[in-house]
């Protein structure tokens, strides 16, 4: 590999066990980790112009990389190439309470915007579940949504403007400030979910409303899953739709009560957690909710009547992910399908299941039909891994049959190459192909994801 130019070279990072930390993200792969790579820890804009001119001029492959909470690969290091982490640009450089808007580095992390937006009286509303520790620039790149997205949408609803450095070190401003702007393409939308594949991210403008009231939660219990998706339509068409709608299945719900008593029932076939933050009427929607969920056929609805409860209610949706890895290795699905088909996506995870011979429990965003399936398996176990990937496939599969997509906010990543096509087409992935190489002419921003390598 050339060596790197002498101004970020003092970020390289010398320690090889160190290094080799950098080599994976948080997603489970059938592939081995990277072993021959670099790893730059830019501290600065200048560092990122510094390593992508040497990138473009040598021709040696660049991972834009954050805090690697991605669940699809996507910030995975590959052999050969520079590391390039952006944790560290990680400053909140304005926040306009006039405008609503604020101005931050791509290592910002999620949970610190919004503490920082509320401490103005404002509010940023893409929450994925890793919003403690995930950098914003992670969820430009991938477009991440959340809990909260059945209210407030994905990542591209509250992105005006990027800083971007393209290969080559050139520096791209892309988006406005102002409240409306319609001069040219836009960019700004493209690279949001681009996944690191046209450029490196180096600043966003991202849009802040005013704050919400708390949320307070109501927990709805079903004994037929199509009772359970008759209480989300139902949520669904309300006239002040919940902030939060999340499903969780009989076998996550078994899966939770394994790990600890979080007060579920193990014969039920499926919860639904619900929120309103709506100022002023917080204990009204609630009570509306309850009444529909109740209408539905729901078997028992407790509603929060404060903070405290509220949390109480959350308590097992939170140890989720907890309870089960305590099970085993996990496939993390993101499928994506119009809500009026989560009866049928759910059933027919469970046939896979059944038909692969592996346990899979569902949970997810329900107000968007944005669900992510568990495959658990055992690592050292080849038959096992095999039938769990054979399972992440059919899963992708079904959820396409039903008319959805193969990952709503993870992303691509390198975990969902092989699929793309299928949701794409030849033509179109052709015409993204050659989208890309106008930004990215050598092919050197993060090969390997989201388009299959070669032509």
């Amino acid at each position: 590999m050339p060596r790197l130019p002498s101004r970020v070279a003092p970020r390289a990072v010398a320690d090889p066990d160190v290094r080799l930390s950098y080599a994976v993200d948080a997603a489970a792969t059938r592939t081995p980790p990277a072993l021959d790579f670099e790893v730059v820890r830019a501290r600065d804009v200048d560092d990122v112009v510094s390593v992508l001119e040497h990138a473009q001029a040598t021709g040696t492959p660049v991972v834009p990389q954050g805090a690697r909470t991605s669940r699809a690969g996507g910030a995975a290091a590959s052999d050969g190439c520079i590391v390039l982490n952006v944790e560290a640009l990680d400053a909140i450089h304005d926040i306009d309470e006039l405008e609503g808007y604020a101005v931050v580095g791509p290592g910002v992390v999620n949970a610190d915007l919004k503490r920082a937006a509320a401490s103005s009286g404002l509010f940023y509303g893409p929450d994925p579940a890793s919003w403690e520790t995930c950098t914003i620039g992670g969820n430009v790149a991938t477009n991440a949504g959340g809990l909260c997205c059945v209210k407030y949408g994905v990542t591209s609803d509250w992105v005006k403007a990027l800083q971007v450095i393209l290969p080559g070190g050139e520096v791209m401003r892309t988006g406005h400030r102002t409240a409306k702007g319609v001069a040219g393409y836009d960019l700004t939308g493209l690279f949001v979910g681009s996944e690191g594949t046209l450029g490196v991210v180096t600043q966003a403008v991202l849009r802040l409303e005013p704050a919400p009231d708390p949320a307070l939660t109501a927990l709805a219990v079903f004994d037929s899953l199509d009772a359970a998706v008759a209480g989300i339509v139902a949520l669904r068409r309300d006239p002040h739709r919940p902030s939060l709608l999340e499903i969780i299945d009989r076998t996550s719900v078994r899966a939770i009560q394994s790990f600890g008593d979080f007060g579920f029932p193990d014969d039920c076939a499926a919860v639904l957690l619900v929120q309103s933050d709506r100022p002023g009427h917080v204990a009204e929607d609630l009570g509306r909710y309850a009444a529909l969920l109740r209408s539905a056929g729901a078997v028992d609805v407790a509603v929060a009547d404060d903070a405290q409860e509220s949390e109480a209610l959350l308590a097992g949706r939170r140890v989720m992910s907890t309870a089960f890895e305590a099970m085993g290795v996990r496939l993390a699905e993101d499928v994506c399908v119009p809500v009026g088909r989560l009866g049928d996506f759910v059933r027919g995870i469970e046939a896979i299941g059944e038909r692969r011979s592996v346990l899979i429990p569902v949970s997810g965003h329900a107000g968007d039909g944005n669900l992510h399936p568990s495959i658990v398996y055992t690592p050292t176990d080849p038959e096992s891994v095999a039938r769990a990937w054979d399972a992440f496939g059919d899963v992708i599969e079904l959820g396409l049959s039903l008319g959805g997509t193969i990952t709503g906010e993870h992303g691509v990543g390198t975990v969902k190459v092989p699929w793309l096509g299928l949701e794409l087409g030849a033509a179109e992935m052709a015409r993204q192909r050659r989208l890309k190489a106008v930004f990215d002419p050598l092919g050197i921003m993060n090969p390997g994801k989201v388009f299959p390598t070669g032509p």
